[in-house]
């Protein structure tokens, strides 16, 4: 499979965005990444500034977790996906959406409701996970109740949540769904629930062998991310794209 380019979902670098946002995306471009994917606003920008600051950098937005669609976001989504130049669009819910099969059906009904608008405004629905959706309800995985539930709707499968602490293969669970996934959230780790991350490549997941069951006429972007390090976050960062890019996973700009 041919790399596919590198993000970074801008949520693992909050603490150092919200005191110099700029400073991040310069850094993040000089490192190599290709694109980033916005999760909190934009620090002040408006999206407009935000794009201009991207396009001057040669940096593109590959997908967007902000604003998360809902049924009171989607005429901002829809706009806020035009100004930035993206197609994918992203929504997540909490444990207790997942917590039994009536609550994902509730659920898979409202989501289901936002599909064809988006649709029509040029526009996917991708789902983000935690690692409650791949816990079991009725002896399946929360997260197969969903997607049959959901049929038009796509993923961005997070690989090291998608584990669930060791209990599932995630390299298993991206080839189940690897034709409803164009994005892989690449992160790494001792697969330890309250144990942060680490570099990616530097922990217990077998990077090559997630990456490897994707469909590649379907996977556009691998995005990284970290939700908490104990080492420097931008640190971890880089060697993340070092691994990825070093070993012909991911293309990036250096």
């Amino acid at each position: 499979m041919q790399p596919v380019p590198l993000s970074v979902q801008l949520y693992s670098l909050r603490q150092e965005s919200s005191v110099n946002y700029p400073k991040v995306l310069e850094r993040l471009a000089k490192i190599g990444y290709k694109g980033v994917e916005p999760a909190s606003g934009f620090y002040g920008f408006t999206c407009k500034e935000f794009r201009r600051f991207l396009d001057n950098l040669g940096l593109v937005a590959s997908s967007s977790h902000y604003p998360w669609v809902g049924s009171e976001t989607l005429g901002m989504v829809i706009d806020v996906a035009g100004t930035l130049g993206i197609t994918l669009v992203g929504c997540g819910f909490g444990s207790k959406d997942f917590a039994d099969l009536d609550s994902i059906k509730r659920m898979a009904e409202k989501v289901n409701q936002w599909v064809e608008p988006l649709k029509k405004a040029g526009l996917t629905l991708f789902q983000h996970n935690h690692e409650y959706e791949f816990t079991k309800v009725q002896e399946r995985l929360a997260y197969d109740w969903y997607a049959e539930l959901c049929p038009g709707v796509m993923f961005e499968i997070d690989t090291y949540w998608a584990s669930n602490s060791g209990a599932n293969d995630p390299a298993e669970q991206v080839r189940k769904f690897s034709k409803r996934t164009p994005l892989l959230h690449i992160k790494d780790g001792p697969l330890q629930q309250r144990e942060a991350q680490v570099a990616v490549g530097s922990g217990k997941m077998d990077i090559p062998a997630v990456i490897q069951a994707a469909n590649p006429a379907v996977l556009k972007w691998l995005v990284v991310e970290l939700d908490r390090c104990d080492t420097d976050m931008f640190t971890a960062i880089e060697q993340s794209y070092a691994y990825l890019v070093g070993n012909r996973l991911a293309a990036g700009n250096v």
